[in-house]
């Protein structure tokens, strides 16, 4: 947004992710804890000396995971947005180090989108916009899939309606 003196002004992109990214999150969280949790678990079942100390770490890291499961992605769901303008793209992403990212037209290469297992059975989709920054691709997470094919499509449009050689 520029102001009238000619500077800009951020503010936060209008759109949400879908709520299902929460349930997304979700699963990955708890994914990630169950592996290291089984592992100690039959580490703890086969290794008597150590069982205490291995069942302690697997239930400590457990309970953790399943916290770190049920509120992290709510918080994250808050704070997540992104927008799509006839200008740019605009991706603000993270809690306590929040990151603004925001890709011109003209500098887009490529517009792709992901559906990785998981997102497939929340039936979300990832969108990648590639650009020739140095500091890499502007994804935007947790979309419903009809949403990101949609939106891959708008900014296919736009960028060749936009002139400028995206390098």
């Amino acid at each position: 947004m520029v102001t009238g003196e000619g500077t800009v002004r951020l503010r936060p992109p209008r759109n949400r992710l879908d709520r299902r990214a929460v349930g997304w999150w979700r699963a990955q969280w708890l994914l990630m804890t169950a592996v290291p949790v089984l592992v100690l678990g039959v580490l703890g079942a086969f290794i008597g000396p150590a069982r205490f100390w291995l069942l302690t770490a697997a239930a400590v890291l457990a309970v953790t995971g399943l916290a770190c499961a049920v509120l992290f992605p709510l918080w994250w769901f808050r704070t997540h947005r992104w927008e799509v303008t006839d200008e740019a793209v605009y991706v603000r992403t993270g809690v306590f180090r929040q990151e603004w990212r925001i890709a011109p037209m003209s500098r887009i290469q490529t517009v792709d989108t992901v559906r990785g297992p998981l997102e497939q059975l929340w039936k979300l989709a990832t969108v990648t916009v590639t650009t020739a920054s140095a500091k890499g691709a502007v994804r935007i997470e947790g979309l419903d899939h009809a949403v990101a094919a949609e939106l891959a499509e708008r900014l296919t449009r736009i960028t060749q309606d936009t002139p400028g050689d995206a390098t």
